[in-house]
């Protein structure tokens, strides 16, 4: 399509209102003017199935009596306080529900804007951790490639290794087992080449969700990643943004798609909100509360930047 025929935020296009939003997209999107369940209705009368629940968020429906009836009796009571100042009751009650039914792997929730915000709070975090327990030296996390963590993330510090995509990269003369133990000395490879000292952790998602297309990982292979990091003094990140908070038929995804195996940080987002709230969360660990809290230390996270925190 020639430029001057693309529609931009200021020139409008047909059957579409120009738009003073910096949109995503080189072109105005449809407006929605109402919602019900999967059904969105448009300005122009068209009437819209959303299949994916709007990037995987509107895991509820649009219009849910009960959520709305409780957005609005919060609004009646409080609409918002400064958390470094105050807390809120619905806050307190949401961040012991998420304690609560995590078998004992979390003692304390951190709160997050989104998914994003929520795996960068979870790097700083972690990093945070090891400069209070004296381990200022690690610097580096590992992920896996074909995974999508969010769109804040400085990947300076960042090193990859093989997904875990057993249909696409297990060999034919390869089984499950095996699979696994390869991608498990893979991981412990790269600590070596590293510096095992360096690592702060590895990060993956339980089941990757947009960037391969809901895979979930083989039998054993939390087990296997969480060893290496055991082995070597690092952390287990989980991103549960788009898989965790009931997807998995768990309320944390790796208590049934993970080994069972809890991490020592994680975050969600997407259905904690359910497309009612902006809102993400970082999970933390009794270990890792405690290497925080030691010194009288607190979470970091409104820290932008610290220029010490990731030399190189």
């Amino acid at each position: 399509m020639a430029q001057d025929t693309v529609p931009t935020s200021g020139s409008g296009s047909e059957g579409v209102e120009a738009s003073h939003i910096l949109h995503r997209t080189p072109y105005p999107p449809p407006v929605v003017v109402s919602a019900e369940g999967s059904y969105l209705y448009l300005k122009d009368g068209s009437k819209v199935y959303d299949a994916v629940g709007g990037a995987a968020v509107a895991c509820l429906g649009n219009s849910h009596p009960k959520v709305m009836q409780a957005i609005k009796d919060q609004v009646d009571k409080v609409s918002y306080v400064y958390n470094i100042v105050t807390s809120n009751e619905p806050a307190e009650a949401l961040a012991k529900k998420l304690v609560d039914t995590s078998d004992g792997a979390f003692s304390l929730v951190g709160y997050a804007s989104g998914g994003s915000e929520a795996m960068e709070g979870v790097l700083k975090l972690a990093r945070q951790y090891y400069v209070e327990i004296g381990q200022p030296e690690r610097t580096n996390f590992i992920a896996r490639q074909m995974s999508y963590h969010g769109n804040t993330i400085d990947e300076r510090n960042f090193h990859h290794v093989s997904p875990a995509y057993a249909r696409r990269y297990q060999r034919p003369d390869e089984t499950e087992e095996q699979y696994v133990e390869r991608l498990r000395q893979e991981l412990e490879d790269k600590f070596i080449a590293l510096g095992p000292d360096t690592v702060i952790g590895f990060v993956a998602e339980t089941v990757v969700g947009a960037t391969t297309g809901v895979v979930g990982a083989p039998k054993g292979y939390f087990k296997a990643v969480k060893s290496v990091c055991d082995k070597y003094g690092a952390l287990l990140i989980l991103d549960e943004v788009m898989s965790g908070m009931g997807r998995m038929g768990t309320l944390h995804g790796w208590q049934s798609c993970g080994d069972n195996v809890a991490p020592d940080i994680q975050a969600v987002a997407k259905g904690l909100g359910g497309g009612y709230a902006s809102i993400g969360a970082v999970l933390v660990s009794p270990k890792v509360a405690n290497g925080i809290q030691a010194k009288g230390g607190f979470w970091k996270h409104g820290h932008t930047y610290q220029a010490s925190s990731f030399p190189h």
